[in-house]
């Protein structure tokens, strides 16, 4: 009887090493894996739907108003005070007058304004003489979206006042008035945005910066989960059960996904869904190959906290590398080279191509080959790992 029982326990331990290491095993084991790790569980789930409330907040006003700044008018002309009604009209700037230069200098020093204008003496002189005559914009350099507007709003304001300047001389030399206002600009230009409507900086980065939080999240959950089975012995596994492993993963990754496309986007009202059956085909391939990054990090490092330690310091980079934030072609070879190593780099300009511009999936074709070498690139280093290590056990109990 004790013999029998043996056997029979035997039996059962192999019937469940077999099963768990099936595709279908392997992932209802990570599944359940998945939901006791509360590490995991709040990275690969969590913290992407915390990100998609809080992330995009900050930039919820998309367009940036009401920057203060400086004008200095050593002028006191007609002209000086129209372009100051101007200035102070437009939306974009909150005007207020000083003394001097220095005053002005010390007062963007201090983060008082974010830049100023200086009229010079003999301004209206000079331009009713027909002369040639500028007036002076600074701004602060170091912040680009307050530069911008700084530039920007005193620009229109100058542009407003020449162009009346122009059409009253052409209607004092004998033009009529609408025939001077349309000689002014013989060809009108008219810019229309076409997917950044507002033409704001949340609808900018926002969706660009949640596949770099889709990766991160489920690349730094993988290869915490990994980390854990290595330290319990529990990493061995066949292909099929690597593929069960990457398959659940990729499941919490991909609702994560839909998240984002179709509610989180919703919310903050950007551009989305143009091409929705092309964003979840992106998705489905996506996932899996940064889930299958994830699992190689995972054996490398070994240790459960050496990929939190390591990966969550790497965000930034890649979002630099991207070519999104700064064009590729202007960094350095080496870089150029290395980013295609990252899901991120085929990732981002492919996703917001496809649910912001409303690109069809030949037309980023690219990508989507570029996210499948990497998958298989991934996959094949993966089934090295596990040869290797396989190779070492073996070595060690002989």
């Amino acid at each position: 009887m004790p013999l029998s029982k043996d056997r029979s326990s035997t039996k059962t331990a192999e019937s469940q090493t077999d099963s768990s290491q099936s595709f279908f095993g392997s992932f209802l084991q990570t599944v359940k894996d998945i939901f006791s790790d509360k590490g995991v569980f709040l990275l690969l789930l969590i913290a992407p739907i915390i990100y998609g409330f809080f992330y995009p907040w900050p930039y919820s006003t998309e367009v940036v108003n009401h920057v203060p700044v400086g004008i200095i008018d050593q002028d006191n002309s007609q002209l000086s005070r129209t372009i100051i009604r101007y200035a102070s009209a437009s939306p974009q700037l909150d005007t207020q007058r000083f003394v001097d230069e220095q005053t002005a200098k010390e007062a963007m020093w201090s983060n008082e304004i974010a830049g100023y204008m200086v009229i010079p003496t003999g301004l209206e002189q000079q331009v009713m003489s027909g002369k040639a005559a500028s007036v002076s914009v600074l701004g602060n350099g170091g912040y680009l979206l307050l530069n911008k507007n700084v530039q920007t709003g005193f620009l229109k304001a100058v542009s407003t006042v020449s162009a009346g300047i122009e059409v009253k001389k052409n209607v004092a030399q004998g033009a009529y008035s609408a025939t001077a206002a349309a000689n002014i600009q013989a060809v009108p230009l008219q810019i229309v945005p076409l997917y950044n409507q507002t033409e704001g900086y949340g609808a900018y980065v926002v969706p660009a910066v949640s596949i770099l939080i889709l990766q991160q999240t489920l690349l730094i959950a993988t290869a915490m989960l990994i980390g854990t089975w290595y330290e319990q012995r529990r990493h061995s596994t066949t292909m099929r059960g690597w593929l069960g492993r990457i398959a659940a993963l990729s499941m919490f990754s991909f609702l994560m996904g839909c998240f984002y496309y179709g509610w989180a986007f919703e919310l903050h009202h950007y551009a989305r869904g143009q091409n929705m059956l092309g964003s979840l085909l992106f998705l489905l391939l996506f996932c899996p190959t940064v889930a299958t990054l994830g699992c190689v990090l995972g054996l490398w490092f070994r240790q459960r906290e050496r990929s939190m330690q390591i990966l969550i310091f790497s965000s930034l980079p890649l979002f630099f590398i991207s070519g999104y934030p700064w064009p590729a072609h202007q960094l350095p070879e080496f870089l150029q080279i290395i980013r295609w190593l990252i899901p991120t780099t085929p990732a981002i300009n492919t996703s917001v191509q496809l649910n912001q511009m409303g690109a069809s999936v030949s037309q980023v074709a690219t990508g989507f080959y570029a996210l499948a070498a990497l998958w298989v690139f991934y996959f094949t280093l993966l089934m090295l790992i596990r040869w290797y290590g396989s190779i070492k056990q073996r070595d060690a109990w002989q």
